[in-house]
């Protein structure tokens, strides 16, 4: 059967179309990080399979989960699916999750210093990033996702320290989004830093008039939409299923 004749849902195709595009954006780390994606407030959630790298997505690799701690595992299932059920238990707003072990977020979020408003992506994750620190450990326990959680409070992302950063969204969409944007955020803030030189950021009146304007909802949609337009360039692929995102 054809993935464009398979019925996979459009909410899966976008994840797997976001899973390209984070493979493209240095998000990859052989098979291992993942993104799921659910309807706001379902207890059933759908998340890219145990050893499928983020490049190697497609919609057939998702496999079906859910959030109750007794819930039956799909044997190819990641083992850090504990992650997701905990946020999503916490957060019924949420319809993505991002886990990657991007290079400039982990190398940023290994240091004593927060993210400040010196890009327009800065602008947006200024004060909504966490520091988890308990362990830097593969997140196999339940226990260890609610700490996660607690931890990401109303945030957008948390960086875990020593392993990786984890990214939220309303959709899976503005979850992908806001992935791509924290790499990007931590490399300029990196690249400003080993300068050793003063720099300047955005005052809290530009702060929110960026929030308000270059991150509404429409806008995330215009970064999605060019975003999907590059996966298709890179990834033809995925032209037997990306119709339907």
């Amino acid at each position: 059967m054809s993935e464009r004749s398979s019925g996979h849902s459009p909410l899966v195709i976008q994840a797997a179309i976001g899973a390209r595009a984070l493979s493209a954006h240095g998000h990859d780390d052989f098979n291992q990080g993942q993104i799921s994606c659910r309807r706001p407030g379902s207890t059933r959630f759908m998340i890219k399979g145990a050893l499928v790298g983020f490049d190697e997505a497609t919609p057939s690799r998702f496999v079906d989960a859910d959030i109750a701690p007794g819930a039956v595992v799909d044997s190819q299932a990641p083992p850090e699916l504990p992650l997701h059920q905990s946020i999503y238990a916490a957060r019924p707003e949420i319809g993505g999750i991002v886990h990657s072990h991007a290079p400039a977020g982990l190398a940023f979020g290994a240091l004593d210093a927060e993210l400040e408003s010196l890009s327009h992506e800065g602008a947006l994750l200024a004060g909504a990033v966490r520091r988890f620190r308990d362990t830097s450990n593969t997140v196999l326990t339940r226990e260890t996702g609610d700490a996660i959680a607690r931890c990401l409070s109303d945030g957008i992302a948390v960086f875990l320290v020593n392993h990786g950063s984890v990214v939220v969204g309303r959709s899976v969409r503005h979850a992908v989004v806001f992935a791509l944007m924290l790499e990007r955020a931590c490399r300029l803030q990196l690249d400003v830093l080993a300068t050793g030189r003063d720099y300047a950021v955005s005052t809290a009146v530009d702060v929110a008039a960026k929030r308000d304007y270059i991150f509404a909802d429409l806008s995330v949609r215009s970064y999605w939409e060019h975003t999907r337009r590059r996966v298709r360039r890179s990834h033809p692929d995925i032209e037997s299923w990306v119709r339907h995102a």
